[in-house]
Parts: C-alpha cells; structure tokens; sequence
C-alpha cells in the first residue's frame, strides 16, 4: 500500500542544504576512504589485496539495501528516518576508527553503506515534502552542486589528515559535519508524526535477504571475474537465482510495477546506459595516462579537475533550466552533450596532453551537470506519490550496478585490444555506445496513462 505524498505549500531550502550535506558524506566516504588503505594494511597487518574490502564492503549494502530502505521509507516519518541514518553513519565511523582488528573496520563499513542507502532512501522524500513540484529540478541540481564541489575538496583534505593524525583521523574528521546535518535536519525537515519508525516486518526481512543478496551477487561477479571466472561464474548463477525467487514475492510488485511504468522505466533505463561514464573515470583514464602518456595520478587528477569544475557550478543552474523548459527536454540535451564528448574522446591519441585531456572532459562535464539534475527529477516525476524512497532507491541500486558494470567492461575492451591507444579507444567506444543508448532512449515517446 503506498501512503499518500505529502506536498508543500512554499519550498522550504534549509531541508534541501541538509540533504545536499548529508548526500556528500555519503558519496565521498568511498574516495575519501581510498586515501586510508596503506595505513589500515600496515597497522592491522593487512594484505594490499584485502584493505580492498575497506571499500567493497561500503558499497555493496549501499546497492543492495537500497530498494528496501526505499520501500520502508515511504511508510517512515522522513525525519525521523533521516537522524537514523545521521546516527547510524556517525556511530558506524567511530567504530571503523576505534577497530583494534580489521574484520572490525570491515563490519563498520557495512553499517557505513547501510546507512549510507537510508539516506539515499530519503533524498527522494525529503525533496518532495520540502521543495514545490516547479521547483524540484533546481532542488536536486543544487543538491548535486554540493555534492560534486564538496567530494572534489574531500579527497585532498582526507590525504592531509591522514598525513598529519593518521588513517583513523579520516574517519573521524567528517563527525562535526554530520553533526551539524542532524541538528539542521531535526530543525527544518517536515515531520510525519503519525508515521513514525516501523519495525520492519517479515516480508521487508525477506526481501532485504533475497534482493540484497542478489545485487551483492551480482557486484561480486565484477570483482572477481578477472581473477577467479569460476567463482564469478557461480556468483551470477547465485544472484539470479536470488532474483527469481524475490520476483515471486508479493513484495516485489510495488518496485516491478515502478519500474514498468514508462515515464520512470524510461528514465530508470536512461541513467543505468548513461552512467558508463564512470568507466572513463574509473578505467580508462587512468590508464591512459599511465600506459599511453607514461605520466603519473597526478596528471590525471588534474585533468579530472577540469570535469568536475564544469559540472558542479552549472548543476544548479541546469536544474533551474529543467524546471523551466522540462526534464526530459534537458536530459535530452545533456545526453546530446556528453555523447559528443564521448565522440571526442575517441580522438585521444599518444600525442595528446593535458591540454587535450582537460576540454573534452569540460565537454562531458557540461553533459553530465545538464543530464543528472533533469534525469532525477524525471524520475521521482515518475513516481507514484508516496513511492518517492523507493524511486530513489531503485535509481541508486541501477547507478550503482553500472558504476560497478562500466569500469570491468572497459578494462574487458582495453585489454582485448591490447592496451595503449587502441586499448583507450575500444573502452570509450563502449562506453560511447552505451551513452548512444541512454540517450535513444529518452527520444522514444512515452505514453502517458
């Protein structure tokens, strides 16, 4: 049963800053914790190999619990929900920098990523009971603004910490901020009073098994495809079984039917193509920085800068443009824009530099700032009233799976081909013809009912 949404008089912004703060916790807390790897393995004593688990197992309840918590959130008290998630990420980092052993520091991070998809489970609700349906594009690009600007300082903040006080610092040093995101979101988010903090029941136990466990499956198949295929192998076998038998649950019609309906579909299935960028990000540039121009990270994080400082000033203003003119109208464009910077990417070759590198990818990140804020509004457009978490979970598990799909497929075509130039190309034409999809698409006309 889907409990009716509840729609504001006026936008209220304090609501939307708080969510925007508590979205770049939850975000930066995989790059930032990348920085920690060599500390936690020398004083834990520790494999290179296994510190990799300090950031698997973030991510994979974030992906796997995220439909879940999106269900139990729309029955949930929103800010309610939101403190518990607070709560939880500052409890679950004091315990990751206190853990004496590393199995200890592994399990934090669980409850990290947990309550990390809660709150991506409420983003969705919050926008809705704070911000104007006229003005959820601009809310959602300035949420996207905070986050991109604020994971773009973490990182070089995180390395200095950990330099001066150690790897358990950076655990620790984002505690007065999410602090400071649970007093602001006690303050301003509206409450639900009659809602309050549902136990789970059986049939959401269930579902968090068999679900979670499938696209946990499905995330393990990645990583351990080039190392052990027959252990990969077994995780696919595993994760669609998983599946199946979710299907077959009552509880997994309010999220097929969600993802049937075509306004949402469509979007859904635009962000899961589109978001192969990551491949580039994650893979490809790094390598070929490395094997093709044989220059160091360094030059690589430089020319990332170029991306990110185009996305994150023009996310706001993109939202805003959404708003106006139509989401789907500015995804369309966004998408235009980041296949042409993909076309471009194509021209790379062992002659170029950071110079070449830094305006294609000023390019991608103009498509990336006007696609995201139009691609999330349309979705939670396309969302029943009062299904908005499970939307924003549904939207965080694909993303997720497809930030997880696009690097090992890249690094599949790089090496097919051999590496260098031809190795750099064959990945950015996969991920070419997957934003090409993305982007064909949102062209098809949708049907309303």
């Amino acid at each position: 049963m889907v409990t009716e949404a509840v729609t504001p008089h006026r936008t209220n912004w304090a609501p939307v800053v708080a969510l925007g703060l508590a979205m770049l916790v939850v975000t930066s807390e995989m790059t930032i914790a990348a920085v920690t790897l060599p500390g936690i393995g020398d004083a834990l004593a520790v494999s290179a190999s296994a510190t990799a688990w300090v950031l698997l197992a973030y991510a994979l309840p974030m992906a796997a619990v995220a439909i879940p918590a999106g269900r139990w959130a729309d029955h949930a008290d929103v800010r309610a929900a939101f403190a518990l998630a607070l709560l939880g990420i500052g409890v679950a980092s004091v315990l990751v920098a206190a853990a004496p052993v590393f199995w200890l520091v592994v399990l934090g991070r669980l409850l990290q990523g947990a309550a990390g998809a809660l709150v991506v489970a409420v983003y969705m609700p919050i926008i809705t009971t704070s911000v104007q349906r006229e003005q959820r594009g601009r809310a959602i690009g300035f949420v996207i603004t905070i986050m991109t600007v604020g994971a773009m300082a973490a990182v070089p903040l995180a390395g200095l910490v950990a330099g001066a006080f150690g790897w358990r610092a950076v655990f620790l040093m984002k505690l007065p901020l999410v602090a400071a995101v649970l007093w602001v979101g006690l303050r301003t988010i509206a409450r639900l009073p009659h809602r309050g903090l549902p136990a789970p029941d059986a049939a959401l136990v269930r579902e968090t098994l068999l679900l979670g466990g499938a696209v946990a499956a499905l995330l393990l198949t990645f990583d351990q495809v080039d190392v052990r295929p027959l252990v990969a192998a077994a995780l696919a076998a595993g994760a669609v079984a998983l599946a199946v038998v979710w299907a077959r649950l009552a509880a997994s019609r309010p999220v097929l039917a969600l993802v049937r309906a075509p306004a949402f579909g469509v979007a859904l299935l635009s962000l899961l193509a589109s978001a192969f960028t990551t491949g580039l990000v994650g893979f490809l540039l790094p390598f070929y920085v490395s094997d093709v121009l044989g220059a160091g990270p360094d030059l690589t994080g430089v020319a990332l800068l170029f991306f990110v400082g185009a996305m994150a000033p023009l996310s706001a203003a993109a939202g805003a443009l959404a708003d106006r003119f139509g989401n789907r109208l500015l995804a369309i464009i966004g998408g235009a824009v980041s296949v042409v910077a993909m076309v471009l990417m194509l021209t790379l070759d062992a002659g170029s530099g950071l110079v070449d590198m830094a305006w294609r990818l000023v390019v991608l990140g103009v498509g990336a700032a006007l696609y995201n804020p139009a691609i999330n509004a349309a979705m939670l457009a396309g969302a029943p009233a009062g299904a908005e978490g499970l939307a924003g979970g549904v939207g965080m598990t694909v993303r997720t799976i497809a930030m997880t799909v696009a690097p090992a497929a890249s690094a599949l075509a790089w090496t097919i081909a051999g590496g260098g130039v031809a190795g750099f190309r064959s990945g950015a034409l996969v991920i070419t013809v997957a934003v090409v999809v993305g982007l064909l698409v949102l062209l098809v006309p949708v049907r309303r009912p």
